[in-house]
């Protein structure tokens, strides 16, 4: 009987989330009594340690930006055939090949087993279909090359390098989306995952005159045909995107910076989409929508900007007191664990200390599990189940192992 008058609890508070207008619109540092101790601002007290806390708490008293969670980069990402790694090393750049030499499992896997909520797909533009199906470095090096067939279908590819890193888990980007979509549905409960893209559009230098196909370019047509991809695969009640969390305020960044976030109850079963560009890409992206209104991906911004709210800056080491005032602040961040294999190789932990120090709430590795780089290095957020109370931005009632339950788990 006790069981269950606990459970129906739970359940209560959590519908109130859902149905309260201050815990869906606004006041995001405001959320009452209940609530004290779980952010880091002036209510949080060192007694707040001794007050109860339960999942149904974390889930309406903490919002999105406050939890710190392990991402993948080039979450798509195979292997490069050896021998083209080797011909690449001794023709054209040792270097590059050196940073090549990693891959990851299957979206799937990577939510599952290796708990990551955070994924990054690097998109091409190929409207007709077969642009990048030639792949002549194989014919070059006497390989075989037999067309994958999403190649040839239209529509956004994903690909790392086109013609030399172009072997991926999923090729294109609804195929990447919809094994997101599965698992997503089959785990309602799970922390939301972030899909960060990045526009590609800079053609391979080619001094050995091979063939490289020279992308298209990717304009303000192209992501509104983004847009429609993603929009096939997720519905809008699947997404938390810029116009939810602008709700009524003059500017996005204005929402942000009053802690507009949605809480996690919210914020369960969703995705949420992010583009790494800067530069035109976001200038184009933005003209119509200045605060993002109509559109599903946040833009990578500055603070001051009326689209300011989500900021990726790759170095934390010099750059962590910067990323701890943004996120202190209401803006999210993605930063990186390990770059180009440097970590991988020589095991220094320097970037990844400092990637979990600054907060920023989206960690970005390529060695999310032990036994994938060349020394003992991996990344993994400390404690994470799979997320931890943001350090930053929350307060000593916040508890890892209550951020995230999916059915059938306990932790």
């Amino acid at each position: 009987m006790r069981r269950a008058l606990t459970m129906l609890v739970v359940v209560l508070m959590v519908l109130a989330a859902v149905i309260t207008p201050a815990a869906a619109k606004g006041g995001g540092k405001d959320r009452g009594p209940r609530c004290e101790g779980f952010s880091a601002d002036a209510s949080t007290s060192t007694s707040d340690r001794g007050r109860s806390s339960n999942y149904g708490l974390h889930q309406v008293c903490l919002r999105l930006n406050q939890i710190q969670v392990l991402g993948t980069h080039n979450s798509y990402k195979q292997p490069v055939p050896e021998p083209l790694l080797e011909a690449l090393a001794a023709q054209f750049s040792p270097e590059l090949a050196l940073s090549l030499e990693y891959s990851h499992s299957p979206l799937a896997e990577q939510f599952e087993g290796e708990e990551i909520r955070q994924i990054e797909l690097d998109v091409y533009a190929d409207p007709a279909g077969g642009l990048y199906a030639g792949r002549p470095a194989l014919d070059v090096l006497g390989l075989p090359n037999k067309t994958p067939p999403a190649l040839l279908e239209p529509g956004f590819k994903v690909l790392h390098i086109n013609d030399i890193d172009f072997n991926s888990s999923c090729l294109t980007l609804v195929d990447c989306l919809q094994q997101v979509h599965r698992w997503s549905r089959s785990n309602r409960n799970h922390l939301p995952i972030v899909i960060l893209v990045e526009f590609k559009t800079e053609p391979i230098p080619d001094p050995l005159g091979i063939g490289f196909v020279k992308p298209l370019p990717i304009g303000p047509a192209e992501l509104d045909a983004v847009d429609r991809e993603i929009r096939s695969v997720f519905k809008d009640h699947r997404t938390i995107d810029p116009e939810e969390v602008r709700a009524r305020f003059a500017t996005l960044e204005d929402a942000v910076l009053a802690g507009n976030w949605p809480t996690l109850s919210r914020s369960r079963g969703k995705v949420m989409f992010a583009m790494i560009n800067g530069g035109q890409f976001r200038t184009d992206y933005l003209d119509g929508h200045p605060s993002l209104d109509g559109r599903v991906m946040f833009t990578n911004s500055t603070p001051g900007q009326p689209d300011a709210a989500f900021m990726t800056i790759d170095d934390a080491i010099a750059n962590i007191g910067s990323i701890q005032q943004l996120v202190a602040s209401g803006y999210v961040v993605r930063t990186r664990a390990d770059i180009d294999t440097i970590e991988a190789r020589t095991g220094d932990t320097t970037r990844l200390s400092a990637a979990l120090a600054s907060g920023a709430q989206w960690v970005s590795t390529d060695y999310p599990v032990p036994g994938r780089a060349f020394t003992d290095y991996v990344a993994t957020i400390p404690d994470g189940e799979p997320a931890r109370c943001n350090i930053v931005n929350t307060g000593p009632r916040c508890r890892n192992d209550l951020l995230e339950r999916l059915r059938g788990r306990r932790h």
